[in-house]
């Protein structure tokens, strides 16, 4: 839309009122549809009124903070005494006078970057009482004495989503940039922000689905998840990739990569200067990496133990095929990690040897600090989910994707608010956002299954407390060497809680701790040198106590890595091609199965 040159006498662009017309149609047809298809769906016996439970928790709330009313009034008086010093310097500030800061945004806070935040009196009054008025509520909510700890984290974060949403950055009037950009085009910004919505609505039919990148932009095998290799054997849940080589001799021990299942496989392969697959192949690995099916209902009776066998299990048997090798070094990324370890824990109870090291990215193996995850996690919620799931056989992908959104509601859900709809800006084209918005489902069994046995029950770190095709397993039984690869800021997989998982297994195991969170801080090329990492050859039996004594180094931990793993086994071969061995190529990489897209 363009508005017309002719400004009125306040500044305004006045827009071309025959695209104002053709627009206001289009947006009428299109709201008028979905209103139709949202009263449809309300006598549908899906609709919950309270799914997540949160109404109990804050009742429960509410009755410890009215059982003692004393904290809660002194956390008023707090509030209302920060208020009248924030009224007093900003009437100095429209004084001429200067005057401090009552409160600050954290320095990472991007939703007030704008200069108008800081310089203009008016927009930096609503700031600080937002700020305030937020710094109340939190402290409001941490006053209720007596509640259980799952109340109290659920209480918590939906405090903190309600906050994030009462943002003066998400709304046009208390938003200086949006305000700036309605007046320039004389309001068509929000015109094109109310058609981005509407169309966010119709891709996610009748839910909201944002378009955080332009996904035009990105084609897979083209110029994303583009490492060359062959599809060399693949079955009902996984492709299995081996990728050409580019170095004349290789490692004679493979090396294999199982990324979770949640996710697909390309976080690793993004682009050239960012992929991992690319920088282990050019380190002299043969790699493999298993691309996951994106399951419909047709699967819905797979379980956890079915993700070991036709998938850690039936790749070790095609690597051998396809280059002779018994022995294998693995890799687990988060989910792929939990399932790294319990069919290690199998293995081990089967004498099966051929893992001889294993590599676990941003793992959780014992789940007794589960972080913010563990908020969706309680018995009606699970009931709930499992029903929905039952149903229809799967968790849908963009369910899984919204509950992941919310853990960082800023940065994965206003931002785009406020860029897409008030601004009415196109998205920006970033590859990792496209591949987070390419989500996957979860068959119904296998769902229920880890739910259930591991972040609720926590058996995973039970000594025969899970059993995998009828077998006990018992994670200390893990002797192979293991290199525990965890993050600072991850708010998936705590680091703390993945610590722990050095604690667990039998074997001569090594902890590393990347800046920066679940993504960034594994997706982290030494070229980039962006985020630095932390090693301490000591593994203390506490998570702090191991931190204090580490020592900080600059730039990627991906050669430490590869120091680590090939140290275990240098011996060299010829470079493996695929189609060298028993295996006959299907087809390219990154073949079929990532290409399946939710809809």
């Amino acid at each position: 839309m363009a508005a017309t040159e002719t400004p009125d006498n306040s500044g305004f662009k006045m827009p071309d009122p025959e695209v104002v017309s053709r627009s206001m149609a289009d947006i009428a047809e299109r709201s008028q549809r979905l209103v139709g298809d949202w009263l449809a769906r309300q006598s549908s016996p899906d609709t919950a009124l309270d799914p997540l439970n949160i109404g109990g928790a804050f009742l429960e709330m509410t009755a410890r903070l009215m059982a003692n009313p004393g904290k809660m009034i002194e956390a008023q008086l707090g509030f209302w005494q920060d208020y009248l010093t924030l009224w007093q310097n900003t009437a100095k500030r429209m004084m001429g006078m200067g005057s401090e800061s009552v409160i600050d945004a954290p320095s990472g806070d991007r939703r007030f970057k704008d200069d108008a935040w800081q310089e203009n009196e008016v927009f930096d009054f609503i700031k600080q009482s937002y700020l305030l008025s937020a710094r109340y509520v939190q402290d409001v909510v941490k006053q209720a004495d007596g509640l259980d700890a799952k109340t109290a984290q659920k209480v918590d974060f939906y405090s903190r989503q309600f906050i994030d949403a009462m943002s003066p950055s998400n709304f046009v009037l208390t938003n200086p940039e949006v305000l700036r950009k309605t007046a320039e085009t004389g309001g068509e910004n929000l015109l094109k922000g109310l058609s981005n919505l509407l169309g966010d609505l119709e891709r996610g039919k009748g839910k909201l689905r944002i378009k955080m990148t332009d996904t035009d932009a990105f084609k897979l095998g083209q110029n994303i998840a583009v490492s060359p290799g062959k599809v060399v054997y693949q079955n009902d849940l996984m492709q299995l990739i081996q990728y050409d080589p580019t170095t004349a001799t290789v490692l004679k021990r493979p090396l294999l990569i199982a990324p979770p299942w949640i996710n697909k496989f390309y976080i690793l392969d993004l682009r050239a200067k960012n992929s991992l697959v690319r920088w282990a192949v050019a380190q002299g690995h043969t790699v493999f990496v298993i691309s996951w099916v994106n399951p419909d209902a047709r699967l819905s009776e797979k379980g956890f133990e079915d993700y070991m066998t036709e998938g850690y299990l039936a790749a070790l048997d095609a690597i051998e095929k396809a280059t002779g090798e018994r022995e294998v070094n693995a890799i687990g990324y988060c989910l792929g990690g939990t399932l790294l370890g319990s069919t290690l824990a199998y293995m081990a109870a089967k004498k099966d040897t051929r893992i001889k090291s294993a590599t676990f990215f941003v793992t959780m193996l014992d789940f007794s600090e589960a972080g913010e995850l563990g908020v969706f996690i309680d018995e009606e919620q699970l009931l709930a989910l499992e029903e929905k799931m039952n149903k229809r056989g799967y968790l849908e992908g963009s369910e899984m994707a919204t509950t992941f959104n919310m853990l960082r509601a800023n940065d994965l859900i206003w931002s785009f608010v406020v860029n897409n709809y008030l601004l009415g800006n196109d998205p920006f084209p970033f590859d990792l956002l496209y591949w987070n918005a390419d989500s996957t489902r979860m068959p119904a069994k296998m769902h229920s299954f880890y739910l259930r046995r591991m972040y609720q029950e926590n058996l995973l770190k039970e000594p025969g407390g899970i059993s995998l095709n009828g077998v006990k397993i018992d994670l200390r039984a893990i002797k192979v060497p293991a290199y525990f690869l965890s993050t600072r800021e991850d708010h998936i997989a705590p680091w703390k809680s993945t610590y722990r998982g050095t604690q667990l297994l039998g074997g001569k195991n090594r902890f590393v701790l990347a800046a920066s969170g679940h993504i960034a801080g594994v997706v982290n090329p030494p070229e980039g040198g962006k985020y630095s990492h932390w090693i301490n050859p000591d593994l203390p039996a506490e998570a702090e106590d191991w931190l204090a004594g580490a020592t900080e180094i600059a730039g990627s931990w991906w050669p430490d890595w590869h120091r680590w793993v090939s140290a275990l086994a240098p011996e060299q071969v010829p470079a493996r091609h695929p189609g060298d061995g028993k295996l006959t190529p299907i087809e390219d990489a990154p073949g079929s199965y990532v290409a399946v897209r939710v809809s």
